[in-house]
């Protein structure tokens, strides 16, 4: 019999945290729908921190919120674990921005493969009218000879209509992306028949995880590396990274 009242009470404990889980996210999501971030909520879950929940963002941002909605906060959560401090926010955020980048087709990024078997790969936020974009191009070749494979997205970082934004649309609608690629960075201008292209939605992602400019590098675990970093320094990151 006492037994069979302590199952009973956890399953009500259960229940009743269950509920009150379902109550703290309906109520933090009507908050940010009254806020306009004009992000979607892609979940709501109770953070580490007794009263605080982690709102994932599409992209992989995070916020905080209190269970009834009534305060919102953006910021590092850190927590203490083995006498050293974790960013939790920032291990949050990169697993979503992972995600984000892991979940886009090959077939809709300019990819330099690795020699030989690759050990890793980066993905580049870049714009052809970028200098530093340039410097880093020019030592794709050597991140590829340490193994690593580096995958172009479109960033015009002058925004949709922009000379940048035209050169980009260019690339991605030609035959050869890797050539065309090559020779714009080179100088060369680069004409190819419009196209159906995804430049204006990876422009959109990049907003969205945090890009501000270029070039921006994300490493394999989701980290996210703003400005040009010379190959050697980049190179030991992104195979850390794996």
């Amino acid at each position: 019999m006492r037994l069979t009242r302590i199952i009973a009470c956890a399953a009500l404990a259960l229940l009743s945290s269950v509920a009150f889980a379902d109550e703290a996210e309906q109520a933090i999501r009507k908050t940010l729908d009254t806020l306009q971030i004009d992000v979607p909520v892609e979940s709501v879950t109770a953070s580490p921190l007794k009263g605080l929940y982690e709102v994932k963002l599409a992209g992989g941002r995070v916020i905080y919120a209190s269970a009834d909605g009534q305060f919102v906060m953006q910021g590092y959560l850190f927590q203490m674990q083995n006498g050293a401090p974790v960013n939790l926010t920032e291990k949050a955020e990169s697993q979503g921005i992972a995600k984000a980048i892991n979940n886009i087709p090959q077939a809709e990024m300019v990819v330099y493969p690795a020699t030989g078997k690759a050990k890793t790969h980066i993905t580049v936020f870049t714009d052809t009218t970028c200098p530093y974009c340039h410097k880093l191009h020019g030592e794709v070749a050597e991140l590829n000879k340490q193994g690593i494979e580096v995958r172009y997205l479109a960033f015009p970082r002058q925004g949709l209509g922009s000379a940048g934004d035209k050169q980009l649309q260019a690339v991605w609608c030609s035959k050869d992306r890797r050539d065309a690629m090559d020779k714009m960075v080179e100088g060369e201008n680069i004409s190819a028949a419009a196209c159906t292209n995804p430049v204006s939605k990876q422009f959109a992602l990049g907003q969205s995880i945090g890009v501000r400019g270029t070039p921006a590098v994300v490493l394999a675990n989701g980290q996210l590396i703003p400005g040009y970093q010379p190959a050697a320094q980049l190179g030991a990151q992104a195979l850390a990274a794996q």
